[in-house]
């Protein structure tokens, strides 16, 4: 009996020290725990909201041009004057102009009245009111616009300078990392939503500069051309778009990053325009099959496809089939970091740029053009094709013109007068036609079509189709599981693709 009050205190001191090792562990793991979020971002809010603005645009629309059925009331209707005047026109004639009306948001970015939106918030306006945080409404003129990244620089006259924001580095913002949108959702007036960085660079295919910060902030209808702030109250993005069934906020939103941003507003700000520089190329992706087929580790860079002619090359300097690796100082993966790194590059500079060509790496200088004297150049119509004969475009040639037993699918032949003329092909075209392709060939599913030319196989040129049937032994032989073609169509333009010759 004399034991039991020592087990029962043993009990007792098991019992503590546990609870200690309890509490102890509780404790690390509240210490461990990161931080829930900010506290509160009523400070940084409260200093920016000045500067953040709702964006109204009137549009005239006339009434002939509307196509929507005409209501109908009761015959007799005290209102029967004011729908026929409304939507018919005095005397019920028709074609009375309608105002539409919308609604966005925006940003001001100097004192002196600049503003920076979205594009598609002022697009086709006939007037564009800016209403202030303090109730001040002020008309803006349109200063520039670029549909490319979706932008658009407004300006004001006040009477006094404005509170105003700048652009931050969106370059250092990491995942995971707290921002907070303000913007005008719904027409509600200024309103503010946190989140954090769920992405970066994402591309959504809405231009060709895409790289897209993601978000899960709310961002709504009204919301477009909002900022987006760090925790240090800088503009790392202009709200932009939303991925959504319903048009309201699943938490995926999409803001323009500010690097990319900067650039075009000083443009527009200093030229009303934009000027981008341009490469004068056409490329293309680096897929698995052709970095297979041209024996690279890894597909990256940009494949050129083409040379624009009229552009800025004009000594060979890159041909069709190098690919670009690095372009003025900047490592390109793929043909998105291309686009971007030329356009944002100064018109007239003079840029090295790193190619591969024929398995080697070699450096070339380029002097730059301008994209958008670029571009009516590259949408030029293709010269005067040669007068065809009765056969129809796409169709073979008549019988009598011989044509090569199959290769990879295809039925190939020399490119003669005949044939030219047959397939209609332009006269700067060279190489061997492709006559015939056969159904669920390798050529059949990388859409090799009848009437177009193979101008290289294996970065060498083709001439008669017997250089065809000899590369590709050459390539077999090699250890190659596919066929790089260089390939143009009856107009010229060259594209690349691989043909598997297993």
């Amino acid at each position: 009996m004399s034991k039991r009050p020592e087990f029962f205190r043993g009990l007792a001191l098991a019992a503590a020290t546990a609870l200690i090792f309890t509490n102890t562990a509780l404790a690390q793991t509240a210490t461990s725990r990161p931080p829930a979020g900010p506290p509160s971002v009523a400070d940084l809010a409260e200093g920016l909201l000045d500067a953040v603005v709702n964006i109204s645009i009137s549009q005239n629309v006339k009434g002939d041009d509307d196509n929507a059925p005409i209501p109908q009331v009761p015959e007799g209707s005290p209102h029967q004057e004011f729908f026929d005047e409304f939507f018919r026109g005095p005397g019920g004639e028709g074609g009375r102009p309608r105002t539409v009306n919308s609604l966005g948001s925006g940003f001001i970015i100097d004192p002196a009245g600049y503003i920076v939106t979205n594009n598609h918030v002022i697009q086709d306006a006939d007037d564009i009111e800016i209403n202030f945080s303090d109730g001040t409404k002020l008309k803006a003129k349109l200063v520039g616009m670029d549909t490319k990244t979706d932008l658009a620089l407004l300006k004001v006259e006040p009477k006094k300078p404005l509170k105003a924001v700048s652009f931050g580095d969106s370059r250092k913002i990491r995942i995971g990392d707290w921002v907070m949108v303000v913007g005008n959702p719904f027409g509600l007036g200024v309103s503010v939503s946190v989140g954090v960085v769920s992405a970066r660079g994402r591309n959504i295919n809405a231009g060709p500069y895409d790289s897209f910060i993601q978000t899960d902030a709310a961002i709504n209808r009204g919301n477009s051309g909002g900022p987006l702030f760090n925790m240090q109250g800088e503009v790392v993005g202009i709200n932009t778009a939303i991925l959504s069934q319903t048009g309201m906020s699943v938490g995926i939103g999409f803001a323009v990053p500010a690097e990319l941003a900067v650039n075009v507003v000083n443009q527009l700000k200093e030229f009303g325009e934009t000027r981008r520089g341009w490469l004068g190329v056409r490329i293309q992706p680096v897929t698995d099959d052709i970095a297979e087929s041209l024996k690279m580790e890894l597909p990256r860079g940009a494949l050129v496809s083409g040379i624009i002619e009229g552009g800025p090359i004009t000594k060979g300097e890159i041909k069709p089939g190098d690919i670009i690796i690095r372009f003025d100082g900047t490592d390109i993966a793929e043909i998105r970091d291309l686009m971007r790194t030329v356009g944002e590059s100064p018109v007239g500079k003079a840029v090295d740029v790193v190619i591969i060509r024929d398995g080697k790496e070699q450096l070339v200088r380029v002097t730059l053009g301008r994209l958008e004297d670029g571009e009516q150049l590259a949408n030029a119509k293709p010269g005067e094709m040669p007068e065809s004969s009765d056969a129809k475009p796409g169709e073979p040639p008549a019988a009598q013109l011989p044509a090569s037993d199959t290769v990879l699918g295809m039925k190939l032949a020399e490119l003669d007068t005949d044939r030219r003329q047959s397939f209609g092909i332009a006269e700067n075209v060279k190489g061997v036609v492709i006559t015939e392709v056969q159904p669920n060939s390798p050529a059949a599913e990388r859409r090799v079509e009848v009437g177009e030319v193979i101008v290289e196989l294996g970065q060498e040129a083709m001439e008669t189709p017997e250089d065809v049937t000899s590369r590709v032994t050459e390539l077999k032989a090699d250890g190659r599981r596919n066929a790089l073609l260089m390939i143009a169509n009856k107009s010229g333009e060259l594209r690349f693709v691989t043909v598997r010759m297993e």
